[in-house]
């Protein structure tokens, strides 16, 4: 008996050179897995596939119909034999193709100019090449309609309606593998244990599933394809939204430690502010107070523009920790911002942050600062102060992570830039708590709606929508060298001329030296239709690398200003030097890679060059840019690139130039990349990030999914009365769990 569970060669034949591509580079292990292996598109088998226009080396899949076949012998050159080629003209809407198939024996020519008759019409797929002016189909493979007899070894036409299905592919594996094995996948099963319930697909008017994998697989018209795909996608979301859902619950369940205040501290600061809270940091604010309020632990997302004030934000929830009796714990990506936050809130607090020494406020706390590049001896202090107490603020890297680091009373963890931190790290510091501590976490990426809701499901989250007063506006400019080489020079022009108003700028690079990129960091790549990654074209000479560019600059365009470097490989104290450097007005052009990224603040400068822009994403952009324009003055970004007009590359910087809206970047963002990449491991622990889903197009559908996975909960919170989808909830359960066990 062959069933869901059975391996997928049960179904597939006995080719083992396709079993083994199918099971280990598409993973499709099961005969359940392959019936979930949906296709990405499909071809009209009825009319002809309109062909625009065609290109050297382009892989098409069309529907097409045969004019004309003709048998021609040629002489063999390596044995000097009789030799017959069949060559074939190919009809598709737009242009005719020539296919060519070999033959050695005569007859065998002859069978192939029989199937290949006149008017037999098909699903071609190949590589397009041009040969003496004509447009050729070379290698091609196919799937003839006609007499079902003479290729039933090679495919269940029966199955084939007005839609033929184009399945995500691997090497050694075509199309019709996949939906012969599918084909009769369905034919002999009998079981289909359905994970969504039947009152939930009567609320929500969703088919049964055998009937959804019928119409996915052998649909017979476009709304039959429509209704099995919003199926499958309800059934994904219900099943994620279930498992943030029991996330969500459990953390209430645990219980944590009420922060109500009781001290002066954030009263005292609150005092000194040189300047008014906006109504929308006083409004996150006050969110946030409630909730530390509560014996359950906050869970909470703040999300925010570049520059709209969540330090800030995040600051008044420490103190507020801080004057309860407990303690906070700020967790930076790296150890620049660590630095930076850690001065940013020693300067902030002035006085209030100098308790037991001379000078210090009545109501002080300590704010220490731990990295991983610390020595034994320069840790050995602020360790002490953390584990009696005496800190109560402490700003750190992963260092504050390891088991060696004890706090005395963790009530409050807050998590800067969540797309460098996975879930693990947040349990980590959770666990350093007696209690659950409460969490914050901060961004700048702006987040649509239903990526909050998805990846962040078990996060309430807030949004500081308006910039305080100060900010300037950042004009943004391609600088297109493809068509206009001459620009270059002006972008240096451009550098001198901020220099000379008093002002400074940055030069961001891909590259610390050679070929190598920022610890942490990847190219963006664009992909093809399939959803694998194109690879990026080098450019001549390289990419751009911080300990190349910047000797050029200083004995090239830029001599006589002051030009120093950034990067992660530095020494934590020659980074803290520079970054010191350059916040003191000592330096005019800081040359850096993306470790300038987030948090850090230097209000004088005003201007920052992107080389290779393309090779960074849209929120890295958008971020990189919030770097200028913090004191005021006018800002410049300009994005320099290679990049072809009409390009991914070139689309995504268009659009970065366009606005400054973060929010709508982030769709651009969504839009561009496979979402499971943005959904990532880094963010949501999912494994597999979304197979079906997609955060935006699905909006409805993943809303309706949350207000049905909140019911069912509320209804049977085990889910102990509909077994097929706790399988399914638990099965993601383990995978995130897993996960996290990799990591850890």
């Amino acid at each position: 008996m062959i069933g869901l569970d059975s391996p997928v060669v049960a179904v597939l034949g006995d080719s083992s050179k396709k079993r083994k591509a199918i099971e280990e580079r598409l993973g499709l292990r099961t005969v359940d897995d392959l019936l979930h292996h949906f296709p990405r598109r499909y071809v009209k088998t009825g009319e002809l596939t309109r062909v625009e226009e065609l290109r050297e080396g382009q892989v098409l899949t069309l529907s097409g119909r045969i004019v004309g076949s003709e048998i021609k012998t040629y002489r063999d050159r390596r044995n000097g034999r009789p030799a017959f080629r069949v060559e074939t003209v190919l009809e598709a809407d737009g242009p005719r193709l020539t296919m060519t198939f070999f033959a050695k024996a005569e007859r065998v020519a002859q069978w192939n100019a029989r199937r290949l008759a006149p008017g037999r019409r098909g699903v071609f797929v190949g590589k397009v090449s041009s040969f003496r002016g004509q447009w050729q189909l070379t290698n091609p493979q196919m799937v003839l309609f006609g007499d079902p007899g003479e290729d039933a070894a090679q495919l269940s036409l029966d199955a084939i309606h007005e839609y033929y299905p184009i399945y995500p592919l691997t090497k050694d594996v075509d199309s019709w593998d996949i939906q012969r094995a599918v084909a009769f996948a369905l034919t002999v099963l009998d079981e289909f244990p359905d994970p969504v319930p039947d009152d939930v697909r009567t609320t929500y008017d969703l088919e049964d599933v055998r009937t959804a994998l019928e119409w996915v697989h052998t649909p017979r018209d476009r709304s039959q394809i429509a209704r099995a795909q919003r199926r499958f996608r309800f059934e994904e979301a219900l099943v994620t939204q279930l498992v943030l859902a029991r996330r969500r619950r459990a953390l209430r369940a645990q219980g944590a430690q009420a922060r109500a205040g009781g001290g002066g501290l954030l009263a005292a600061f609150d005092a000194r502010l040189p300047f008014e809270l906006t109504a929308g940091q006083r409004e996150v604010g006050a969110e946030i107070e409630h909730d530390l309020a509560q014996p359950h632990p906050m869970n909470r997302l703040l999300q925010g523009e570049v520059g709209s004030g969540k330090t800030l934000v995040a600051l008044r929830a420490m103190l507020r920790v801080v004057d309860s009796g407990g303690q906070a714990a700020l967790l930076a990506p790296t150890e620049v911002l660590a630095q930076q936050h850690h001065r940013s809130i020693v300067a902030l607090l002035g006085d209030l942050a100098a308790a037991g020494m001379l000078g210090g406020a009545a109501e002080a706390t300590g704010v220490e600062l731990l990295t991983g590049s610390m020595t034994k001896a320069q840790r050995t202090a602020p360790m002490s102060r953390i584990a009696t107490g005496e800190a109560g603020i402490v700003v750190g890297t992963h260092a504050l992570l390891e088991e060696k680091v004890l706090f005395a009373d963790l009530g409050l963890v807050v998590v800067d830039e969540q797309h460098r931190f996975g879930v693990e790290q947040r349990a980590a510091l959770t666990d350093k708590a007696g209690t659950p501590p409460h969490v914050l976490v901060m961004t700048a990426t702006p987040i649509p709606r239903t990526v909050a809701m998805t990846v962040f499901g078990d996060l309430e989250t807030s949004t500081l929508t308006e910039l305080p007063a100060g900010r300037a506006p950042i004009q943004t400019t391609v600088v297109a060298l493809a068509e206009h080489p001459g620009w270059f020079e002006r972008v240096w022009q451009r550098v001198r001329e901020e220099v000379g108003k008093g002002h400074q700028v940055y030069v961001v690079c891909p590259r610390i030296t050679g070929d190598e990129p920022e610890q942490g960091e990847t190219d963006q790549l664009d992909l093809d239709e399939d959803g694998n990654a194109v690879p990026a074209e080098r450019p001549d000479g390289g990419l751009a690398a911080v300990e190349d560019v910047a000797p050029q600059l200083s004995e090239g365009p830029l001599a006589g200003l002051r030009v120093d470097v950034l990067h992660g490989r530095m020494a934590p104290d020659d980074k803290d030097r520079v970054m010191r450097a350059f916040a003191a007005g000592d330096v005019d052009v800081l040359v850096a890679t993306t470790v300038i990224e987030v948090g850090v603040d230097v209000a004088n400068a005003t201007a920052m060059v992107l080389l290779d822009a393309d090779r960074f994403g849209v929120s890295q952009l958008h971020q990189l840019r919030g770097r200028v324009g913090r004191g005021g003055f006018p800002g410049l970004c300009l994005l320099v690139s290679r990049a072809e007009a009409g390009t991914p590359a070139r689309e995504r910087l268009d659009a970065v130039a366009s606005t400054t809206d973060g929010f709508e970047l982030s769709r651009v963002d969504l839009e561009q990349r496979r979402e499971g990449d943005v959904l990532g491991k880094s963010q949501s622990g999912f494994r597999s990030g979304l197979q079906n889903l997609r955060v935006l197009r699905d909006e409805k559908t993943i809303t309706e999914a949350r207000e049905a996975a909140n019911a069912l909960l509320d209804a049977d919170p085990g889910l102990a009365r509909v077994p097929e989808l706790a399988v399914a909830v638990a099965r993601l359960e383990e995978s995130v769990q897993a996960d996290f066990l990799e990591k850890s």
